[in-house]
């Protein structure tokens, strides 16, 4: 990979963000339009390459076409793979059907797999591409705010399997992130509350004063006011960005991006990966949780948790496990069990990202099953 940085478009003010990874670095672009100038950013890093886009059937009905046009002007032949929507894509069967086709398609090592679509495909394109001839570069052309503020950013690439979430993958950096604003306007509403989740994340974890901004502006958000939408993904971008290039592989800080996620991964897993329960949902009640977990522990104060659950209420996101469709079926044993199969999982202990306050959160190891089991039994008692 090339550390060759982009330059900008003529009369766009386009935001740029640095993933700073040595030889490996690529840039993060912002900006409202992006996809139109797509032929034009990439051809500056690979000028002579052929592509191959990986997309799903809703976001080829409204970008495909667009994308294509843009590289063509360019000067770059492409080729599309369009896939099924959804979470259940992401799995083995689709990653093997994928990996058989970009081969047909002849796509060398010198060429391009563009992943345009929202985490499932950021994911599922980027593993492609990670083994395909034993790696291949990518671009990541995120369509949804979740991929946009998280996924897309920071190489991590993989799927799911019957264990639990994401426990298939590899770390495998783009090349270029395009973000382009005008590209959210197709999104059903719940995907982008559910996008917002992951936003709220980053106050959480580490910078309160972003919170309380969110909690000012979540209205101009919701409404795609550009200011207010470029500020939160430029802010979210950025802390994944500054993290990411502390601890690309996940061994230190970059742990506090999974707030909330071990408990939301079980979740997603209990009601199997599909439209019953969307990533950000699951995040965003695993999150309450986790500040209700961290309160039970005498670690954070309820005022802190009763702040954030409710922002997530006023944002119309779920916050209990009551709001999960059949969650009466689980038990706390079910929650455990996924829970062992975490990634963060470290010789068979389950490692938590807990909360001292907002914009505070710790990696705790020191949490015994029994206190789990008796905070999730509270829980579903509840529900």
């Amino acid at each position: 990979m090339s550390s060759q940085t982009i330059s900008p478009i003529p009369g766009q003010t386009t935001k740029k963000i640095e993933v700073a990874l040595g030889n490996r670095s690529y840039d993060i672009l912002i900006d409202s339009g992006l996809l139109q100038h797509a032929g034009t950013l990439i051809s500056q890093l690979r000028p002579d390459v052929k592509c191959s886009i990986v997309t799903d059937e809703n976001v080829a009905q409204h970008h495909l076409a667009p994308l294509q046009k843009a590289l063509s002007s360019s000067n770059i032949p492409s080729e599309a793979i369009i896939l099924p929507p959804g979470e259940g894509t992401k799995s083995f069967n689709a990653l093997s059907s994928l990996v058989e086709t970009l081969l047909s398609h002849e796509i060398e090592r010198g060429d391009l797999v563009i992943a345009l679509g929202g985490g499932v495909i950021g994911d599922l394109a980027g593993f492609a591409a990670s083994i395909l001839r034993r790696g291949v570069d990518f671009v990541q052309i995120p369509t949804s705010l979740l991929a946009q503020v998280d996924s897309s950013v920071g190489g991590k690439t993989g799927v799911n399997s019957n264990y639990g979430k994401n426990l298939i993958g590899a770390f495998h950096q783009p090349i270029l992130v395009l973000c382009d604003l005008d590209v959210l306007t197709t999104l059903e509403p719940r995907q982008f509350r559910a996008g917002y989740a992951e936003v709220v994340k980053y106050g959480l974890i580490k910078n309160e004063e972003f919170f309380t901004w969110l909690q000012t502006n979540r209205n101009e958000i919701y409404a795609l006011d550009k200011q207010s939408l470029t500020h939160a993904i430029q802010t979210s971008c950025s802390m994944k960005a500054n993290i990411v290039a502390l601890d690309e592989k996940e061994h230190g800080v970059r742990a506090l991006l999974n707030l909330g996620h071990t408990f939301g991964h079980a979740f997603e897993s209990l009601t199997g990966y599909g439209d019953k329960l969307l990533h950000g949902e699951a995040i965003s009640i695993g999150m309450v949780l986790a500040f209700e977990f961290a309160d039970k522990l005498g670690i954070c104060k309820p005022s802190e948790t009763q702040k954030v659950t409710a922002h997530f209420k006023a944002a119309n996101l779920p916050t209990r496990i009551e709001d999960i469709p059949g969650a009466q079926e689980f038990t706390s044993k079910m929650l455990i069990e996924k829970m062992r199969q975490d990634k963060k999982v470290e010789r068979g202990d389950m490692v938590f990202i807990l909360p001292h306050k907002i914009g505070k959160a710790v990696v705790t190891r020191q949490i015994s099953e029994p206190t789990l089991h008796d905070f999730l039994e509270e829980k579903l008692a509840i529900s």
